[in-house]
């Protein structure tokens, strides 16, 4: 057997790896089994997270370049060979994606009246319409910003589609540049009075553009877009004396954050190319190089492609997914008193399967009506508008109750919301605590303190996914609902640590990062190997969104060596290498990308005939484990060990939805076999919430077991 270190293990690049689950999703687009409107939507996805991995992920390479920083073991790749492998996959993806848009869905949702037309395309009552659109929406709106020596190049928000008006003064014959910016408060797509057709906006825009520019002769316009480090940067700052107003300053400063990217329509001139280059390349941070010719993206005629999910949004049932509405959990089906069931038994749900609001949400506002409950604390890292998990919090801190809520204002892209709720919050006496710098708050844990007959009895609910109503119809996730004594007293200790000031490191049942979550993963994949190593066997199924972390994987490896069965269920990022032989030929690993967003984070352990089920809120990334608050639980109870067994098999079955990692580093798309059924795990678990199978998971033969 074949020795595995940190420093020398076979490790995929992190940020190409997630280059590679979202040319997954761009596959969804491609796929003709996907009804149509939800391929669009899966274009549009993909578009958003481009720019998110730009927005942070090339961000921070880019300053870890100027910076000069090196390799970090045990990737292959120092920051700025990623940088190039990262532009070199991205042009094939953007290719990709242009080709799917005209060869194929274009032309796919044309034959259904939907369309994308140019003004020019528009009969004379349409283009009076449109006239008329513009004279009274538009107009009013626009600001044009010319460029010259009485007016600076303007600031450009992040991700905002602009007009590049190339212009000529009659009279001085002087040439001009000035720049329009699409105002988002208006909509993308104009519809034209014709059935499902719309204009772009930026179309409409630039057909006016003499209203403008009066006496000037508009030659041409170009679309472009821009986007900006968006990240903030608390981990570099010292102990903010008020971390609300710190947060507050960082989001307001993202604003003016270094340009990283550069999209332009694709017949853009070169001398505009060249004025857009430098004058986005001026940057007061100095934290990165000036932008480049390599930064910059040709794109066709149509830029900001995530707004495409407004017409995949179109109210037409045939070109959807079927409606699909959640059951009510079977444990909190017609009970007068959800607390009565959960003292009956543990309950595990499963979302989007099994209903959100009639399960967390129907917790939630029970505690907060029953004059029983003294005390509801709960940690909020994302939340959805006026949800009614915060209409029962505010009602019952008005009833009188305590309530404490740990709101987390890192939650990326959703401080500025959060700091509103946070402030709501406080104004209805609810206790806010927001966690310190550098260590963000992602535990998803409620604790409710109620007086029963027989005394004060805590209530607890510890799941994989937020507190989002929204999120909750999309992605899948678990959660278990609970009163055993020790897992009341250890999130009363959790939040003790979280609102007060503490140390606590010992925990009875759950596992709490970053005090011991690494280390207790560590023990039960050690475990694991000794098992194996002693004749015993060895099973490990872990389902993530993310494997990043290099001891997890180095243990993993020297898992798979021993003989252990291993099979990991990753929907994005995987730095693990599977089926090399003699390191990691018994380690499976594959992505399921479809309806629903994976999202829930389950772990079994056979533990030689004594099986240990897990459930959490991490991922195996060492942000994880090291720089956040996150909370794993054991499912001891054995009636529902056989639902996560059915969870993790109709996954690992899966031949629909399943990619499967190859040892190049390849994902490959499942199917099924001749004369076998389909075996999709969004399909199945719609039907039933638990999956289909019965028993453990399922076994699988070990390659290159030793003895």
């Amino acid at each position: 057997m074949s020795s595995v270190t940190s420093l020398s293990l076979p490790y995929l690049n992190r940020e190409l790896s997630w280059l590679d689950f979202n040319a997954r999703v761009l596959e969804e687009a491609l796929d003709e089994r996907v009804p149509l409107l939800e391929r669009l939507k899966f274009m549009s996805i993909f578009s958003t997270n481009l720019d998110e991995f730009y927005m942070v992920r090339v961000a921070g390479l880019r300053r870890k370049v100027h910076a000069g920083s090196a390799q970090y073991a045990p990737d292959p790749l120092a920051p700025i060979e990623q940088l190039e492998a990262i532009r070199t996959r991205v042009r094939e993806l953007i290719q990709r994606r242009r080709e799917c848009l005209k060869q194929d869905l274009f032309p796919s949702l044309a034959r259904h009246e939907i369309r994308l037309v140019t003004m020019a395309s528009l009969t004379d009552s349409e283009r009076v319409l449109i006239h008329e659109f513009f004279e009274s929406q538009v107009f009013p709106v626009l600001t044009p910003l010319a460029v010259d020596p009485g007016h600076p190049f303007p600031y450009i928000s992040n991700l905002s589609l602009s007009l590049a008006v190339d212009i000529k003064d009659p009279v001085t014959g002087k040439d001009h540049f000035a720049r329009v910016k699409v105002p988002r408060s208006l909509p993308r797509w104009v519809p034209i009075g014709r059935g499902h057709c719309y204009v772009p906006l930026e179309d409409v825009i630039g057909a006016h553009l003499g209203a403008l520019f009066p006496g000037m002769d508009v030659r041409r316009w170009y679309t472009f877009r821009i986007t900006r480090y968006s990240d903030l940067d608390l981990g570099q700052m010292d102990q903010p004396e008020d971390l609300l107003e710190t947060i507050e300053q960082q989001v307001f400063q993202r604003r003016f954050g270094e340009v990283v990217r550069l999209e332009v329509q694709k017949d853009m001139p070169e001398g505009i190319r060249r004025l857009l280059l430098e004058e986005l390349s001026e940057s007061e941070t100095q934290l990165v190089a000036p932008l480049g010719p390599q930064d910059v993206h040709d794109i066709d005629d149509l830029l900001e492609m995530g707004d495409l999910m407004q017409i995949a949004m179109l109210d037409l049932p045939e070109l959807r997914d079927p409606a699909h509405t959640p059951h009510v959990p079977s444990a909190f089906k017609d009970v007068r008193n959800i607390f009565d069931a959960i003292r009956e038994r543990d309950v595990l749900v499963h979302h989007p399967y099994e209903s959100f609001a009639g399960s967390v949400e129907a917790f939630l506002e029970a505690a907060a009506n029953d004059p029983q409950v003294l005390a509801i604390k709960l940690t909020l890292y994302r939340t959805s508008g006026d949800t009614a998990i915060v209409r029962a919090l505010t009602d019952a801190a008005e009833a009188g109750k305590q309530v404490a809520v740990l709101i987390e204002l890192q939650a990326r892209f959703d401080e500025a919301n959060n700091i509103t709720f946070a402030r709501t919050m406080e104004s209805f006496g609810i206790h806010v605590a927001y966690g310190l710098p550098g260590l963000k708050t992602h535990a998803k844990t409620v604790l409710v303190v109620r007086r029963d007959a027989d005394g004060i009895r805590r209530y607890v609910h510890i799941g994989t996914g937020n507190y989002n109503s929204k999120t909750a119809r999309l992605y899948t996730d678990v959660g278990l609902f609970s009163c055993q004594k020790e897992l009341g007293a250890d999130l009363s200790d959790l939040f003790n640590s979280l609102t007060g000031v503490s140390r606590q490191k010992f925990y009875r049942r759950i596992a709490v990062a970053p005090v011991g979550l690494r280390a207790r993963l560590m023990e039960l994949i050690d475990r694991e190997t000794a098992h194996a190593q002693g004749g015993r066997g060895g099973r490990i199924i872990a389902k993530m969104n993310a494997l990043v972390d290099p001891e997890i994987i180095t243990a993993l490896y020297r898992a798979s060596q021993a003989g252990v069965a291993v099979d990991l269920i990753v929907r994005g990022i995987c730095c693990l290498v599977p089926g090399l032989k003699g390191i990691s030929d018994n380690i499976r690993v594959v992505s399921i990308i479809g309806r629903f967003l994976e999202h829930s984070r389950l772990s079994y352990f056979a533990n030689a005939g004594n099986p240990e089920y897990y459930i959490g809120s991490a991922d195996w990334m060492p942000r994880n484990f090291d720089r956040r608050v996150e909370v794993m639980t054991p499912i001891e109870d054995p009636a529902l060990h056989r639902g996560l067994d059915a969870v993790l098999a109709t996954c690992l079955e899966d031949n629909r939805q399943a990619w499967e990692l190859g040892p190049d580093g390849q994902y490959r798309r499942q199917k099924p076999a001749t004369g076998v059924p389909i075996r999709a795990t969004h399909q199945i678990l719609m039907r039933e919430p638990w999956g289909t199978e019965a028993g453990r998971p399922p076994k699988r033969k070990k390659k290159g077991a030793n003895p």
